[in-house]
């Protein structure tokens, strides 16, 4: 029918059908046409926001964030990735010659600037504890205050992967960042080379202005996650707030507290949740879960049900990358 859709699209669509604005055969429909072939779901989800990391944090080769799965640019990547691991054998270039302080920053600064799945507040943790260096939220958040959200990509905005390679990638995001000074050039990366030698010798460009904005014109001034600290959060909590819409910053409303996802879907599948309620999900955390298991259930609902611009959502579960809307996760302590 003409549009761009993904796999979020169609959660969201079984609230519509719920709702009576999609009938069963159209959302159908949309199942075949949303994942058509191999690879990643298309959007700035969390496979793909880590893929694009690992090139950002040098990791990985330039262009194994973005290059679309079923083309030939993709195997000829894996065939030099393997290549490319027994160089840096040779030369005894580690994991830890490339995770460093420097390339923690780089890797925050360029989730920020592309909008990137709350999930890379785990992840990212992760991987650095390996190195034994500690990515705290208030880095997160220090870092989130000065980067500008330069892409706006599903589900905060209409472009997908592909969009962004187009765009000119991972490459034209750092080197825009660089430009103003936001990116470590003395890096080692997996290419054996410097992050500011790979830019020098790529010559990256924004190829596409509307999906990649400059620093000078981003979306927004902020990055596209934010740290949030409260009464109900003494330790912080984490929302993608590039993908909140702007009547829902400031909001004030009923909670409405439930001791589980399976409720809380209850209820809001069952027309039991109203414009300017918020839904509390509690017990979904590492402990209470057990395990953090991810609210996308619950927010694609909310978001299909068309009161995603009405109704917010506070767990200590974590999201998808697909998560849209008011929806604060990570609630901590717990």
């Amino acid at each position: 029918e003409g549009k761009t859709i993904d796999l979020i699209t169609v959660f969201e669509g079984v609230g519509k059908v719920k709702s009576g604005s999609m009938t069963e055969a159209e959302l159908e429909r949309m199942e075949e046409c949303a994942c058509p072939g191999c690879g990643s779901c298309a959007g700035m989800f969390t496979a793909n926001s880590m893929n694009c990391l690992s090139e950002a944090l040098g990791l990985s080769l330039p262009g194994n964030g973005t290059i679309p799965a079923p083309t030939s640019a993709r195997i000829r990547l894996a065939k030099d990735a393997g290549m490319q691991v027994m160089r840096l054998v040779e030369k005894n270039i580690c994991p830890r010659d490339i995770v460093t302080e420097k390339s923690v920053a780089n890797g925050v600064t360029v989730d920020m600037a592309l909008g990137c799945s709350t999930n890379t507040v785990l992840h990212l943790p992760a991987i650095f504890r390996e190195a034994e260096l500690d990515l705290t939220l208030d880095i997160f958040d220090n870092i989130s205050r000065k980067t500008p959200n330069l892409c706006r990509l599903s589900p905060a905005g209409p472009h997908h992967i592909a969009d962004l390679h187009e765009a000119g990638g991972i490459p034209a995001v750092m080197n825009e960042l660089a430009a103003s000074g936001r990116i470590e050039l003395d890096v080692m990366t997996v290419t054996g080379r410097t992050l500011g030698e790979n830019l020098e010798a790529l010559k990256p460009a924004i190829l596409r202005p509307e999906v990649i904005r400059t620093v000078a014109e981003p979306y927004s001034h902020e990055g596209g996650i934010a740290i949030l600290k409260g009464n109900l959060a003494l330790d912080g909590a984490v929302v993608k707030q590039s993908a909140v819409a702007p009547e829902m910053m400031q909001r004030t409303g009923v909670a409405r507290v439930f001791e589980g996802e399976e409720d809380a879907v209850s209820a809001i599948m069952g027309n039991r949740i109203k414009a300017g309620d918020v839904v509390v999900i509690r017990n979904e955390g590492p402990v209470g879960g057990p395990g953090m298991r991810e609210m996308l259930t619950p927010t694609s609902a909310i978001s299909g049900l068309g009161l995603g611009g009405e109704v917010a959502l506070l767990t200590d579960g974590r999201f998808s990358g697909g998560t849209r809307g008011a929806a604060i996760g990570h609630i901590s302590p717990e």
